[in-house]
């Protein structure tokens, strides 16, 4: 997976470019910043492979904050900006690409391939179209195998990715995308699955967003991006 790191003072540009991101399984997305300054500091910790960064910031710029990074270890820059005039001092500053906001996916996606095949090396194993009859997960010394039905929610986080059924949670070597595709298990939020049939109650909050609780009493957010996509699939208004 390529590493990015999502810099930008509008959080829901943010958010939605995270979204995307996540989406295309191919970039894991390890940190968000609102700044400049605190970009400088994650770049410096995280060392992420890519940085998708704003260009008009408050305080530093996006092209002023390059030119404070280690020309040696920086990492690919995809600017990310509304405004297109920015686009030639773009890649006179040696960016990777450029994208125009707001972001359309056809565009990313070609963005994505490309640092596939520069930042990762290609894979000749035999892809599996068949449903996963069980997954595999490690912990304590053994190797799990888990019925997808026995599955109530799947996460990810920074320490990986993770399978709850009701009284056990593992962490798997599979991806949330591989998951999506080849079990019953459907996208609530960007960090999130569930399994459509171990869902009890799906409470409503503020702002667009809601709340799973699950048969096994397992609370598991929805995003305002996957809230709609959730009624629809039961008939709700």
């Amino acid at each position: 997976m390529i590493k990015a790191l999502v810099i930008d003072d509008e959080k829901y540009a943010r958010e939605e470019l995270i979204d995307l991101l996540e989406e295309s399984g191919s970039i894991e997305v390890i940190g968000e910043c609102s700044n400049a300054i605190e970009a400088l500091k994650k770049i410096n910790t995280l060392k992420p492979d890519v940085i998708f960064l704003d260009i008009q910031m408050p305080q530093i710029t996006g092209i002023e904050m390059l030119s404070m990074l280690d020309p040696e270890t920086m990492p690919k820059v995809v600017f990310v900006t509304a405004y297109d005039e920015y686009a030639l001092k773009a890649f006179e500053d040696n960016a990777f690409d450029y994208l125009l906001k707001p972001v359309e996916t056809c565009r990313l996606t070609k963005t994505i391939k490309r640092l596939v095949r520069e930042c990762q090396p290609a894979d000749y194993s035999p892809l599996i179209s068949d449903m996963l009859e069980l997954i595999p997960c490690s912990g304590h010394n053994r190797i799990l195998l888990l019925r997808p039905d026995d599955i109530e929610t799947a996460f990810s986080d920074l320490s990986g990715v993770h399978v709850v059924s009701r009284d056990t949670q593992a962490t798997t070597q599979l991806t949330l995308k591989t998951l999506e595709e080849k079990t019953p298990l459907i996208r609530c939020h960007r960090q999130y699955l569930i399994h459509p049939t171990a869902i009890r109650e799906i409470r409503l909050l503020e702002n667009g967003l809601a709340e799973i609780t699950t048969l096994g009493n397992h609370q598991v957010p929805v995003s305002r991006r996957y809230l709609k996509e959730l009624k629809d699939r039961f008939g709700l208004s």
